[in-house]
């Protein structure tokens, strides 16, 4: 599933995007969701938790629920409705879980970017990151929800030795997980020339921080993204896998 997004401009800056959706190699379905609403500069991707039961419908009902917000008539406001939608969602996946058959967890990841004016805000929960690329160079703006992450802060193994740990599946929060759900934000100013990568852990799992650099410093939003996805496919693709790339002119 692949989708172009017209250019849409705000009071200071304007954006486009482009973002793929894939199964991947290996799996029959896919579980991850994505969501472009350039007119209102909203993206996200929610990745539904691999081995549990309806990964798909807790990630589509992360973006399902993310199409009825409205654009704020202030940021504030704007964080507060989509923070208020999750949370809701949230709440009904753990209802869900409980009146199922089987005592299981119904759960998905989720990174969300917005665009207001001149600023962005970022909100998450799990290991689905956004990168950002700014003159020449590549920062992850998020920090994984994960045991190997948590591993590398408390100094019990290097970054390195996180790529390939056995634990990296293991994700120590997500939507639908507990009843209680934090979730991470941030904000900051954006630049003309800035590039954004939302993306599924079925990217990274593939691929090092210097390609998506490398990738993502030239080309069209379309460009890039199908360049990425097509690198982890062509790496086997172990994991369903999405990307959306979102430029700031």
């Amino acid at each position: 599933m692949s989708t172009p997004a017209p250019e849409v401009s705000s009071k200071r800056l304007s954006w486009h995007s482009y973002g793929i959706s894939d199964v991947g190699k290996k799996r029959k379905l896919n579980e991850d969701s994505m969501l472009e609403r350039v007119e209102i500069g909203l993206w996200a991707v929610a990745d539904g938790m691999g081995g549990h039961h309806a990964g798909d419908v807790a990630s589509q009902m992360i973006v399902d629920s993310l199409k009825k917000v409205h654009e704020g008539t202030n940021l504030n406001r704007y964080i507060d409705d989509i923070e208020d939608c999750i949370l809701r969602v949230n709440d009904r996946l753990i209802e869900k879980a409980r009146g199922s058959d089987k005592n299981t967890t119904i759960g998905s990841t989720v990174v969300i970017l917005l665009a207001y004016e001149q600023y962005c805000t970022y909100i998450w929960a799990g290991d689905s990151r956004l990168y950002r690329q700014r003159d020449g160079k590549l920062r992850q703006l998020t920090t994984d929800h994960s045991q190997v992450e948590q591993y590398v802060e408390q100094g019990l193994i290097s970054r390195e030795e996180a790529a390939g740990h056995p634990h990296g599946n293991m994700i120590t929060r997500a939507v639908g997980a507990t009843d209680t759900l934090f979730l991470d934000m941030d904000i900051q100013e954006m630049k003309s020339g800035d590039r954004y990568l939302l993306c599924s852990d079925g990217l990274t799992k593939h691929t090092i921080d210097y390609e998506f650099q490398d990738i993502l410093q030239e080309g069209t939003v379309e460009a890039a993204c199908k360049t990425l996805i097509d690198l982890t496919l062509s790496r086997g693709a172990g994991d369903n896998v999405t990307a959306i790339v979102v430029d700031i002119d």
